[in-house]
């Protein structure tokens, strides 16, 4: 049955602002996460691709399934995490994935206890990394999804909630806002390296 509104988790232009800040003030955090390989490139496709699957967003969906692949997660377990059939794969895993799969469906706020038993299972340090990879794949998700509400809305099926304005904003803000932020942190940055230099002669 067809519908005539677009019905996936999109970003209004407050949002999407907010997101990139915390983006930005976690990107230490993202290479720290990748460098300390407590989570394997495999097992963070997985949980991606588990956010992706309960937010709808098609190119992430796709990206990641492609980035899946090349990890050596199987066709099948892929195949399993987008029909939301994680319920077959090894402890060790599952616990990250039911999750992934709940912090998607709460909009980004888990329930304590689910956090609590993320951290008893794989430590403070990795359920962190974890998290961070949540967020990220959260982003991506959302912006792909308000991009696909923009096209939906050209043929007719506007997101309910939204509007032709918060849509391009926020598309076009990825253009200007997160080009602007990647060259503040850099300089800044560069700053704190200058001072610290000039402090330590």
């Amino acid at each position: 049955m067809q519908t005539n509104t677009f019905n996936k988790r999109i970003f209004t232009f407050t949002t999407f602002q907010s997101s990139l800040e915390q983006i930005f003030s976690h990107l230490d955090d993202l290479r720290a996460a990748a460098r300390s390989q407590r989570v394997s490139k495999a097992f963070a496709e997985k949980i991606m691709l588990v956010v992706s699957q309960v937010n709808g967003c098609r190119y992430c969906s796709y990206g990641h399934s492609r980035a899946a692949l090349a990890a050596g997660v199987s066709q099948e377990e892929i195949q399993q995490i987008m029909q939301g059939e994680i319920g077959q794969f090894p402890q060790s895993e599952a616990v990250a994935l039911v999750f992934a799969q709940h912090f998607a469906e709460t909009g980004c706020q888990p329930e304590p206890a689910a956090w609590e038993r993320l951290e008893q299972v794989y430590g403070a340090e990795t359920a962190k990394d974890i998290l961070v990879y949540l967020r990220m794949i959260t982003f991506g998700n959302l912006f792909g999804n308000t991009f696909d509400a923009l096209l939906s809305r050209l043929v007719g099926k506007p997101a309910a909630g939204s509007s032709l304005s918060n849509e391009l904003g926020v598309i076009l803000g990825a253009f200007v806002i997160a080009p602007f932020g990647i060259l503040s942190r850099l300089l800044g940055r560069l700053f704190r390296r200058t001072e610290t230099s000039i402090s330590n002669t």
